[in-house]
């Protein structure tokens, strides 16, 4: 007579846990966001100091208007996004930016202590190229 040798099979849980992957978005997740993060506030590294205004409820824009800012130091130095340009590239990036399908909505971030004579001259320029939507950037107090 044959006899048939086997091995019991048991089923037991698995009492580990594969976190390989939750680390890999962990890290992955944390490398967007250190690469991003300085990106968001790169603007705000030019030293203006903004005029202030009492703080009230303001509208929202659409959500694909395009801004572009336009800065001006206190000693007179013009700031095409985070660029320092002289007036002249500063006009022709305004003539480019006319050229456009739907031309940006202009940020005017000007200096508290600057002559207002500068801002009325980036203000005529913005003109000369047919740019009509104009903000002025503002701290709120």
């Amino acid at each position: 007579m044959a006899r048939i040798f086997r091995r019991p099979r048991h089923l037991h849980p698995v009492a580990e846990l594969n976190i390989t992957n939750m680390v890999d978005l962990g890290f992955a997740l944390l490398i967007i966001f250190m690469i991003s993060t300085p990106l968001i506030q790169k603007e705000q590294t030019i030293p203006i100091n903004l005029p202030a205004e009492s703080k009230k409820e303001q509208a929202q824009p659409p959500a694909d208007t395009d801004f572009q800012a336009v800065g001006i130091d206190r000693a007179g130095n013009f700031y095409f996004g985070t660029r320092r340009v002289s007036f002249a590239e500063l006009s022709s990036h305004l003539g480019a930016m006319a050229a456009r399908p739907k031309p940006p909505v202009i940020r005017i971030r000007a200096d508290l202590a600057l002559q207002w004579q500068q801002v009325v001259r980036v203000m005529d320029e913005i003109k000369k190229h047919n740019l009509t939507k104009i903000t002025f950037d503002t701290e709120t107090k």
